[in-house]
């Protein structure tokens, strides 16, 4: 699964750290989501689109592969 998280902080202007605290999670999270090494729960995914106001599919991309 790919994902829009890095150009959504740019956005938002906001650190990896910055999104970790506003979603609960830790920073090394967030970095791991941005390189594709970490694939999020459906509740920590809805946390991530609620804050950008934005549909989970616009910021998460599911593959054929997945």
């Amino acid at each position: 699964m790919k994902n829009k998280l890095k150009i959504e902080r740019a956005i938002h202007n906001l650190t990896q750290a910055d999104l970790a605290e506003k979603i609960g999670v830790s920073r090394q999270t967030i970095n791991a989501m941005e390189k594709n090494k970490y694939v999020p729960s459906t509740l920590l995914a809805l946390k991530i689109a609620r804050l950008f106001k934005k549909p989970v599919e616009d910021i998460f991309i599911l593959e054929d592969e997945d």
